[in-house]
C-alpha cells in the first residue's frame, strides 16, 4: 500500500511543487486581483488575462453562470434596512461571457485551472487537455467527485463544509443539505476516485495538513488561513474579523451572491437570515460589497456589512 509520503511526493513531482500545499485560487489570489479588477473596469476577458498572468501556475475559473442577469433587489433591500445607500444600477449587471473568459485563459495558458460549482463543458476540457493544462475540480460529495473524474479532471479538490466562501456543490439547492465535514468526506473520496485528492476547508496549520494527508489526500489547499498575510492586502476590518472570530461565529449564507457560502456572521448576514428578510436573489446576484454599506464599514474598520468569507479554524492565524 502506498504511504502518505509516497502519495504526496508523487503529486509534488507531477505538478512541480516543493510542498503539498496549495493556495486556494478564490481566496488570497482573488483578494490580490481586486487591485487588477479596479484597474480594468471593462472586466473579463481583460481581467482574466491580467489575473492569470499574475498567478500563472493556477487560476480559479467558475463554471458558466446562468444566462439570467444579476438580480440584486433582495441584497439591496437588506442593505437599506441597515441604513445603506444602494446604487440604482446594483441590479443591472450581467454575468461575464464564459466563452470570452475561456479564450482569454487559454491564451495565457496556466499550468492548472480549477473549477467550482460544477463541471466544465466537454469542449473546454478538450481544449485544456490539448494545451497540457491540468484541471482541478472542486467536489463536495462522492457523487460529484466521481462525475468530475469521468469528465476528465486531473485532481479532485475535496471541499468540506468548513470552507470559507462559496460552497462548491454542483446543485445549488442542495448546498446546505450536503454540507459534509472535510474529515468525514475525505476518507470516502480517497477510496473511490483514482485521481489525486486535494483536501480543503478549515485547514490552517500543520495539524490540519497532517490529518488530511493521513486520511488520503495527496495535497491540501488553504485559503482563509493565508488571508491575513501582508501579500493578500485585505482590508483591516476583514483581517480583524478573521483574527477574532471563533468557528461558531460563522454561518452558511446566501446573502452575498445567491449561492450558499460560509461567512462571518456579521450584521448583514444576520439580517439576511431574519424571518422577515427577503429571499436571496438567484446566483449570480449583485454583490453587496459594492454598496455604500460595505464601503462605510471598511472605512470605520468594522466588518459588520462586509463580505467576509471565513474558513473555520483560522482564528489567530
Amino acid at each position: 500500500m502506498i504511504t502518505p509520503r509516497e502519495r504526496t511526493d508523487a503529486f509534488c513531482r507531477r505538478f512541480g511543487l516543493s510542498l503539498p500545499i496549495l493556495q486556494a485560487p478564490i481566496a488570497v489570489a482573488w483578494a490580490r486581483c481586486s487591485l487588477l479588477q479596479r484597474a480594468l473596469p471593462s472586466g473579463p476577458p481583460r481581467f482574466v488575462l491580467a489575473a492569470t498572468a499574475r498567478f500563472r501556475s493556477i487560476f480559479g475559473f467558475p463554471i458558466p453562470p446562468p444566462s439570467a442577469p444579476y438580480l440584486g433587489s433582495s441584497a439591496a433591500r437588506v442593505s437599506r434596512r441597515l441604513g445603506a445607500a444602494v446604487p440604482a444600477e446594483a441590479a443591472d449587471a450581467t454575468p461575464p461571457d464564459f466563452e470570452a473568459q475561456s479564450a482569454a485563459l487559454l491564451e495565457v495558458g496556466p499550468s492548472v485551472v480549477s473549477s467550482i460549482m460544477g463541471l466544465y463543458p466537454p469542449a473546454f476540457v478538450a481544449e485544456l487537455k490539448a494545451r497540457g493544462i491540468a484541471w482541478f475540480a472542486c467536489a463536495t460529495t462522492v457523487a460529484e467527485a466521481l462525475a468530475a473524474e469521468t469528465a476528465g479532471a486531473d485532481a479532485i479538490v475535496a471541499q468540506g463544509a468548513e470552507a470559507g466562501g462559496h460552497r462548491g456543490t454542483f446543485d445549488a439547492t442542495q448546498a446546505e443539505q450536503h454540507a459534509v465535514g472535510l474529515f468525514a468526506l475525505l476518507p470516502r473520496l480517497a477510496d473511490r476516485p483514482t485521481v489525486p485528492i486535494i483536501a480543503t476547508g478549515g485547514i490552517a496549520d500543520g495539524r490540519g495538513v497532517a490529518a488530511a494527508l493521513l486520511l488520503g489526500a495527496s495535497a491540501v489547499q488553504i485559503g482563509t488561513g493565508f488571508l491575513r498575510s501582508p501579500e493578500a492586502q485585505i482590508s483591516p476590518a476583514w483581517a480583524e474579523a478573521l483574527a477574532g472570530t471563533e468557528p461558531e461565529g460563522t454561518m452558511h449564507t446566501r446573502a452575498f451572491s445567491g449561492r450558499a457560502g460560509r461567512a462571518v456572521a456579521g450584521a448583514y448576514v444576520r439580517a439576511a437570515a431574519g424571518a422577515n428578510a427577503p429571499p436571496p436573489a438567484p446566483y449570480p446576484a449583485a454583490r453587496p460589497d459594492r454598496t455604500d454599506a460595505h464601503r462605510r464599514s471598511v472605512r470605520r474598520r468594522r466588518g459588520s456589512h462586509a463580505s467576509l468569507g471565513r474558513t473555520v479554524g483560522v482564528a489567530g492565524a
